[in-house]
């Protein structure tokens, strides 16, 4: 693993776990790998998208990189300067196991709750990359690339935020509230200021939509069904506020989830 830093101390087994466990669910994603640079500190999770095109969906620092492939639950079958890295068979293995324990919890939260509808059943694969293969009745893709990048830049900058613990309120209160923070600091700060300013611009209703399906993962069906709207607008709400993150992402000079060569 000549292209990743090596450092004196692995990530700690909470922090591992915590970083492994996003990483595997993005890298199970349909042409996604993982790209390393020699001497560089993170590595970047990139997708393959139509056009040829590669998608940024999320980084990740080298030292937790080498330490799943010292795993074995990433490889690379490339050389040279950049080394693209794919899930291996046991670490989607891993991914499984990580996910089954994920919504044990869940499970036993909203039963402590005495709340079963909180439950919800996690996938590898996220909800926007599948409705981004979708094609309307023309045989037009339903979701522009502009509009899925605008999506997974949001998940990117929630699951960073994340790692820094719920904010108060929950997530939903950054619908309603005005936004704070720096948006251009580095790590969980800037990426909630981040996260806040733009569900604050789609507001209720739009925002609700974006961030069950992007960030919390939530099905179309669970959303309509929580929001209690008729079956298939889910999507058609979704779509118009992707399409309102992109213009928020466009107008604040943030690029929704940047395209590498």
């Amino acid at each position: 693993m000549n292209a990743m830093t090596h450092a004196d101390a692995f990530p700690s087994s909470e922090k591992f776990d915590r970083e492994a466990e996003r990483v595997l669910r993005r890298l199970s994603e349909q042409g996604a790998c993982l790209a390393v640079a020699e001497g560089m500190e993170m590595a970047v999770i990139v997708r393959e998208v139509a056009g040829g095109e590669t998608l940024r969906t999320g980084t990740v620092e080298s030292a937790v990189a080498e330490a799943m492939a010292l795993r074995d639950w990433i490889a690379s079958g490339t050389s040279g300067r950049v080394l693209r890295y794919r899930i291996t068979g046991p670490g989607r293995a891993a991914l499984k196991a990580y996910l089954a324990h994920t919504e044990n919890a869940t499970a036993r939260a909203a039963h402590d709750d005495d709340t079963p509808d909180r439950r919800t059943r996690y996938a590898a694969e996220s909800p926007l990359v599948m409705l981004a293969r979708r094609k309307d009745k023309s045989g037009e893709r339903f979701l522009e690339d502009a509009q899925v990048r605008a999506g997974e830049r949001l998940r990117e900058d929630f699951e960073i935020a994340a790692m820094a613990g719920i904010p108060e309120g929950g997530w939903e209160s950054l619908l309603v509230v005005t936004p704070t923070g720096d948006v251009t600091a580095r790590g969980s700060e800037g990426a909630l200021a981040r996260v806040s300013a733009a569900l604050a611009d789609l507001g209720p209703g739009l925002g609700d939509v974006v961030l069950r399906v992007c960030c919390k993962l939530e099905g179309l069906e669970t959303v309509e069904q929580r929001m209690g709207w008729a079956a298939r607008s889910g999507k058609i709400v979704l779509r118009i506020g992707l399409q309102r993150l992109e213009r928020h992402y466009a107008e604040h000079g943030v690029k929704g989830g940047g395209l590498i060569g």
